[in-house]
């Protein structure tokens, strides 16, 4: 993908560039006790992760969680692919958000997420953190 400036926030990682996700997925997460289960909407990105023991390297994808919801995310990781899709046609720069959209039109038992995109300003050499403040 030809998106090198255009960056996803991540639920706790910070933001991720988004021409390195090669995957997206949705999956619940197991209910513990004192705390119900909730789904996930996971980037799987062009990298591996390991680690080691005695016994070998247990190596994996790595995975981002973009947003976690109540309920099942239908539709959230193609409404997400059709974004990507739609700005890798241009030369787009700026910041990719999901956020829980507001619970009118859901059906009953399922969330949705709505992923929206930023573009950075024209901006001069000089930027501060003033500028990106939410």
């Amino acid at each position: 993908m030809g998106l090198a400036k255009v960056w996803v926030h991540t639920f706790t990682d910070g933001l991720i560039r988004a021409d390195h996700i090669i995957g997206l997925s949705t999956h619940p997460t197991p209910a513990l006790s004192g705390k119900a289960a909730h789904w996930l909407v996971d980037a799987t990105l062009a990298v591996s992760v390991g680690s080691g023991t005695a016994d070998g390297l247990n190596i994996s994808v790595l995975h981002r969680t973009l947003i976690q919801t109540r309920a099942e995310p239908l539709g959230a990781i193609e409404a997400f692919a059709q974004l990507l899709a739609r700005l890798h046609d241009g030369d787009p720069a700026g910041i990719i958000t999901a956020r829980i959209a507001e619970a009118t039109a859901v059906t009953p038992g399922t969330s949705r997420v709505e992923f929206s995109f930023k573009p950075f300003t024209d901006a001069a050499d000089l930027t501060t953190s003033g500028n990106h403040t939410p």
